[in-house]
């Protein structure tokens, strides 16, 4: 049945489970980047050095040339899940990034066990626009909370509503999410009956048993699994408490098809936020990466909430991201 219960999508990283919604969604992406990066390797790298981002950038360029290929409504579509969530399958992609050079574009999909060849993605053949990436609607938000009992909610509830009609004495919007299907043929997300579309918003939450659970999450379109990735990172590899780790400055590639209509693509495009050393991005450069400079804190990064809980002391950090307006509040 369309919105029947699903269990979650995970991948394993630095000793937690990661647990996100499904391909549905883009969260299993964030799954797939996980297990694409050798977290012993990002350690030596040092953080966001340009070896650390460079790794970064090109394993979100290998997970979002797979959401292209295969994520889409699982009521309509067969979406080899557990293939592009197998580890073997994530280091398999992981020997396809140059350490020395970046993807000049979207780089073509795997064949994750159980799935046919896909070649190209489909989405690849999206014009190539010029100018900033697409103007995101601000109507996402993400909520987080750990009760006293331990109990857990990681959520972002969004829909669009600056673009639709009210409905005449109602007050209320339908809801413009279709923006987000494809009419590309052989799309996984192609526009039919009763079939919804590849949705953006994907709230996550890690789970260390007997240690800590992290919910977290971010508004920002396809930014969103991209700051929750290294927001994450900066918890699990780096130790920063929640509020640090969401303060860091970020990159964010838009080297695929914008999920929003009219799917925007700037090849090789990476967004380098300014508090990055200047010399970082000029190596980066270097690799091939189109680098463009954000400034600093800019809301286009996300703005990624969370709360670390201690399972132990029973004690809870959180943070609330300064890029856009949010709060982290105790009682």
């Amino acid at each position: 049945m369309p919105g029947s219960p699903r269990s979650p999508a995970s991948a394993r990283c630095a000793g937690a489970d990661v647990y996100t919604c499904g391909p549905w969604c883009q969260g299993p992406a964030l799954g797939q980047a996980l297990n694409i990066l050798d977290a012993a390797a990002l350690q030596a790298a040092g953080h966001n050095s340009a070896d650390y981002l460079h790794w970064i950038a090109e394993a979100r360029k290998l997970a979002f040339a797979d959401r292209e290929a295969f994520y889409g409504d699982p009521n309509h579509v067969d979406v080899p899940i557990a293939g592009l969530l197998d580890p073997v399958y994530g280091a398999a992609r992981r020997a396809q990034v140059d350490p020395a050079r970046a993807w000049p574009e979207m780089p073509p999909a795997g064949t994750p066990p159980g799935a046919a060849p896909r070649g190209t993605a489909p989405g690849a053949g999206a014009a190539w626009r010029e100018g900033p990436p697409c103007d995101l609607p601000r109507d996402t938000s993400y909520i987080c909370v750990v009760d006293r009992w331990g109990n857990t909610v990681s959520a972002t509830p969004s829909d669009v509503s600056n673009d639709t009609p009210v409905v005449p004495g109602t007050g209320l919007c339908p809801s413009s999410r279709g923006s987000q299907s494809w009419t590309t043929p052989g799309h996984p997300s192609r526009l039919a009956p009763g079939k919804r579309p590849r949705l953006t918003p994907n709230p996550a939450m890690a789970v260390a048993p007997g240690r800590f659970v992290l919910p977290f999450g971010t508004p920002g379109g396809d930014v969103q699994t991209q700051a929750m990735l290294q927001t994450l990172l900066n918890v699990l590899l780096f130790g920063m408490d929640p509020q640090d780790a969401v303060e860091h400055p970020r990159i964010a590639t838009y080297s695929f098809p914008d999920s929003f209509e009219p799917h925007a693509y700037h090849p090789g495009r990476l967004c380098i936020e300014a508090r990055i050393a200047r010399a970082t991005g000029e190596a980066l450069a270097a690799r091939g990466h189109q680098v463009t400079w954000w400034p600093e804190r800019i809301w286009r990064a996300g703005a990624v909430c969370a709360i670390h809980a201690d399972l132990g002391t029973g004690i809870l950090t959180a943070g609330a991201d300064p890029r856009r307006p949010g709060y982290a509040l105790g009682w």
